[in-house]
């Protein structure tokens, strides 16, 4: 007996109903981005190795998937290599070539090779899946699609009250009430690690602040301790621990805290100028708050850094998150380019809204008429019919089979499809359809005008 096929970890089949739904989800995000003037691009799903690796930090490389060359891979290691076993030197041997891990490095790689095409500031879309090898959990898979948008070519702070806006408008769209916009900004971590004289442990710093909701505030003191930050610049992070209130009682803490770093408050005003326009412009349903332990381990956030929190009472990580970065495009040799951008998490939105019950009734992969086979001079009469429906955008089809009455009906049954259509001799002699209703049994005679109107 074959055994049974299987998948990997972290991996999924989509039914219809799923793949109707994610579209749904990935169609109102497009709308969107178009709305704001972003411009749709795609790159390919593997990069070269070095496009990708270091760019991500030393936990994120670690979740790359390698591709082994094609042929005789092993053929370029030698005995003595080989016998160490050492892995980290054994991959760039044996694999050049890499599943992307996010689409923002492919996108920095993508403005450096065509510079000299692009119209800067360069505002773009990206909806495409990526690849990490992470120990899959709820919300988390090993192949997920992203749906980005960056600005590429301007450092003006308008970006990203804009990108704020996008947040807002989109989950509005999803009828996604409730959601909240955590924001900080990389300077003000660089600052109170400076302050606190941890500036040579910042990866640390802000990786540990990062696990803050996951790990609580023990978790993260005793995680900076392992990485060598002493207890005293722990104890100088306390105030962050307990910092609440409004947005400007928050910025003015923070302006104290930072009084001595000039870095920290150019973080400070460039929160200030982004809440404040905000707080001018108006949300329509989510909220923007500062969270000053948000930091998101990625090495390239330079400035502004966000996360968006799914509504209470909902168990699920980010929805979605991006942020600032001054100089990325700077890793492939183009200097001075400034950036930012935001990404949504469609497979955790599809969650949120699942749970939530937020897919709108008509959001199906149903058919919505089935007309029943009784041969092949009534199917020709029923296909004119179904062609001039579907003209209607009415989706209609016909069962291929000239069978059993009850099993053409237990398959309409069984796809839940509303409604069925007989058409037979004395239906084609009066120009008729009999119309049944699936759910009441009701059936009626109706011309193709009635037949358009009642299944509209």
């Amino acid at each position: 007996m074959s055994k049974k096929p299987s998948i990997p970890k972290g991996t999924r089949d989509f039914s219809p109903a799923e793949v109707v739904k994610r579209n749904y989800i990935m169609d109102t995000i497009r709308e969107n981005f178009t709305l704001y003037g972003f411009q749709p691009i795609e790159t390919p799903s593997f990069e070269n190795s070095d496009t990708l690796m270091g760019k991500y930090g030393e936990e994120g490389d670690r979740l790359i998937f390698k591709i082994l060359n094609s042929g005789d891979f092993l053929r370029k290691v030698d005995d003595v290599l080989y016998t160490e076993k050492d892995s980290g030197k054994i991959t760039p041997k044996i694999s050049e070539k890499a599943l992307r891990y996010d689409l923002t490095v492919p996108f920095a790689r993508y403005v450096v090779q065509h510079q000299n095409e692009i119209e800067f500031p360069f505002k773009r879309y990206q909806i495409q899946p990526v690849w990490r090898a992470d120990r899959p959990q709820k919300g988390r898979f090993r192949e997920f699609f992203q749906c980005d948008a960056d600005v590429v070519g301007s450092t003006s702070l308008w970006q990203e009250v804009e990108f704020v806006q996008l947040y807002d408008a989109v989950f509005t769209a999803l009828k996604l009430d409730g959601v909240t916009i955590k924001i900080n900004n990389r300077k003000i971590l660089s600052g109170i690690a400076k302050t606190i004289g941890a500036e040579d442990k910042l990866i640390d710093f802000t990786v540990a602040l990062d696990k803050l909701d996951k790990i609580g505030e023990e978790g993260v003191k005793t995680e900076m301790l392992s990485k060598g930050i002493s207890e005293s610049a722990i104890q100088k992070l306390q105030p962050l621990f307990s910092l609440k209130g409004t947005a400007e009682a928050q910025l003015e803490s923070l302006k104290n805290l930072l009084a001595t770093s000039e870095t920290g408050l150019q973080g400070v005003e460039e929160l200030s100028f982004i809440t404040n326009h905000i707080k001018t412009l108006g949300l329509q349903t989510a909220s923007l708050q500062i969270d000053v332990t948000l930091a998101r381990g990625l090495n390239y956030y330079t400035g502004a850094i966000f996360e968006v929190a799914a509504p209470e009472g909902v168990s699920m990580g980010s929805i979605g998150g991006g942020g600032r970065y001054d100089d990325l495009t700077g890793i492939f040799g183009l200097k001075n380019m400034s950036g930012v951008g935001i990404s949504f998490g469609l497979d955790r939105i599809y969650l949120v809204l699942e749970e939530l019950g937020l897919f709108p009734e008509t959001v199906s992969a149903k058919t919505k008429v089935l007309f029943i086979n009784f041969g092949d001079t009534e199917s020709l009469y029923a296909m004119q019919a179904i062609k001039k429906l579907r003209a209607q955008q009415i989706t209609a089809e016909l069962y291929p089979d000239n069978t059993k009455m009850g099993k053409q009906m237990g398959h309409a049954d069984k796809r839940d499809i509303p409604f069925v259509i007989l058409a037979g001799d004395s239906e084609m002699t009066s120009q008729k359809f009999t119309l049944k209703n699936m759910k009441t049994g009701d059936q009626e005679s109706l011309g193709f005008e009635e037949l358009v109107s009642r299944l509209s």
